[in-house]
């Protein structure tokens, strides 16, 4: 499926089932030409407007102008720069796109967009992903703010809304890409995602960072809020959105953490962009936003945030131990929490790492542990040592009680303490039972009592904190991207364009350009790339100057007759 490599060896199981094979055998020629066209102005435009680290990644990561980039040339070229890349299925779920960039892999959707899509598309395809994301990487310092936001924003919490709202992006996205869908399925689907998109309620975590990645990742600025220059790849891949965004009507505004409450509109170009003075402010407000998220604040906040999520999340306690679950209720005391409880399976961790023998199996049904101090204890339970703990009266094999500050108390006989590096963090129970004020949180009936150790709940973020051994998986989506089914005439047209390809490529055969000019003609006359493709090679011989006037003037009569490709065949022929 891939060419493997120290960095691809490092993704978990779980991000694999996103990755498919490049279709590379079913671009057409039409799909080459698409990405040739593309490239070309780009590469003469952005020579002008983009960051200079642009063009050296373009070099450096091997990308053609002429062809599609195959992946497996481009992860022999990226594994220079720590890097490398996978074919999806268009748009993915964000959390996922988040975690592969966590792991340096670049995400790619295989397809690349339409013929009437040149000039902006509102779905990922090749060229925003190989032309847009992949040069710019080949900076150390942008690669390491992409690496950063990846990590980060892989354990933003999203709500249930926003799993509804990516599904409806992808759906319309796909309808969009396919250049047979009927008009009024687009019409349907577009007020669908206009429907979720106004009952979102408070955006979540995932929902904020997903802006900030859009303000910076897909469409930057960099450099004097005046005269910026363009490091995006949303931008950079775009031949509209690259030459609209530096106009005076688009607002300029200096990048902020405020970026996160800006939303966005993926089908159309961005009134508004935001203008970073370097890659090290990225990274800035980067750290802000992480501060202010459930991963770095803990506490009841924290816990609030894994409840509302509704799925898979984990809370680490002060002493490194995670309980990863879905968790569904807290008791809190003074704006702390003083008991967590998961519902379902649950699992135990230290360092990303399972704990032998407590696994979703184990904790079948759910998990509660008590947070916070002991009563008149002179140091955290986590950190008290054999001394500590005896003098305490808590030793294993004898029937102890615990009190802590909140009231809640802990009474049983203690079986075991397991610790790691050095603290205390977890402590199992027979005979358990574990009360706060008038309830009964654990009666003895229930089994043995495992219970976390630790002060403080320190940390909580989406997913369990060993996702191969939860068994976590993302959903491959159901819909996939549509599989183009072209009509027989526009098979012809392709097959014309690959004629064209081999002349230009070989050198061979410029005389069979007038036949394929009036092919064309008889096919379908408004094919204005192909006859761009045609006159580029005409232009230059000598013998066929008649073929080449003719098709100047009939792009000319194109132009005028539609003003919607008018800037594309101009700057074509600029070419």
């Amino acid at each position: 499926m891939y060419e493997s490599n120290e960095i691809l060896d490092r993704l978990p199981r779980h991000l694999m089932d996103l990755v498919i094979e490049q279709p590379y055998n079913e671009y057409t020629a039409q799909d080459h030409a698409v990405w040739r066209y593309v490239m070309r102005r780009n590469v003469r435009y952005l020579s002008q407007v983009a960051h200079g680290s642009y063009f050296d990644g373009l070099r450096r990561t091997g990308i053609s102008i002429e062809h599609i980039p195959h992946m497996y040339g481009m992860n022999r070229i990226l594994k220079e720069i720590g890097w490398a890349a996978v074919a999806v299925d268009g748009f993915i779920p964000p959390s996922a796109f988040m975690e592969f960039q966590a792991y340096k892999v670049l995400v790619i959707a295989a397809d690349i967009r339409p013929v009437d899509q040149i000039n902006y598309t509102p779905s990922p395809d090749i060229i925003h992903e190989a032309a847009g994301h992949a040069p710019i990487i080949a900076d150390d310092q942008y690669a390491e703010y992409l690496r950063m936001f990846g990590e980060t924003g892989s354990k933003a919490f999203s709500s249930a809304r926003d799993y509804e709202l990516y599904e409806a992006v992808r759906h319309l996205s796909i309808l969009k890409a396919d250049p047979y869908t009927p008009k009024a399925d687009i019409e349907v689907a577009e007020k669908a995602l206009a429907d979720i998109e106004q009952n979102l309620g408070a955006p979540s975590e995932m929902a904020r960072i997903r802006n900030l990645h859009w303000w910076t990742v897909e469409y930057g600025l960099i450099g004097d809020l005046k005269r910026p220059k363009i490091y995006g790849a949303g931008l950079l891949s775009s031949i509209g959105e690259s030459q609209h965004c530096l106009q005076d009507h688009v607002k300029k505004i200096p990048y902020s953490i405020a970026a996160a409450d800006v939303n966005f509109d993926i089908t159309t170009m961005q009134p508004q962009l935001f203008v970073t003075p370097d890659f090290d402010h990225l990274v800035t407000v980067l750290n802000q936003f992480a501060g202010r998220m459930a991963l770095r604040k803990g506490g009841l906040f924290a816990v609030q945030q894994a409840i509302e999520s509704k799925n898979t999340a984990t809370c680490v306690y002060s002493s490194g131990l995670q309980v990863s679950g879905t968790f569904d209720d807290v008791i809190s005391d003074r704006d702390e929490p003083v008991y967590i409880r998961t519902t379902g399976p649950t699992s135990l961790n230290f360092n990303d790492k399972q704990l032998e023998g407590h696994g979703k199996s184990y904790h079948s049904t759910g998990f509660g542990s008590p947070a916070g101090k002991l009563k008149s204890a002179s140091k955290p339970l986590e950190t008290m040592d054999a001394s500590d703990l005896e003098h305490a009266g808590i030793m294993p094999g004898q029937i102890c009680t615990l009190e802590f500050e909140s009231g809640l108390t802990v009474h049983g006989k203690l079986e075991h303490i397991l610790a790691k590096s050095g603290k205390n963090i977890l402590m199992t129970f027979t005979d358990g039972r574990v009360t706060y004020q008038d309830q009964v949180l654990f009666e003895p009936s229930w089994g043995k009592y495992d219970m976390a150790v630790g002060e403080k709940i320190i940390s909580a973020f989406s997913g369990p904190a060993d996702p191969d051994a939860f068994g976590l998986t993302y959903h491959v989506p159901a819909e996939k991207t549509h599989k183009i089914v072209h009509t027989e005439e526009a098979g012809k047209i392709h097959a014309l364009y690959q004629r064209v390809r081999d002349i230009r490529e070989s050198g061979k055969g410029f005389g069979m350009l007038p036949r394929i000019w009036d092919e064309m003609l008889s096919l379908d006359p408004d094919h204005w790339l192909l006859g761009l493709e045609i006159f580029e090679i005409s232009k230059g011989q000598t013998s066929l100057k008649e073929l080449s006037n003719t098709i100047h003037s009939q792009l000319e009569i194109l132009k005028a007759k539609n003003p919607a490709i008018q800037g594309l065949i101009s700057s074509g022929l600029e070419l």
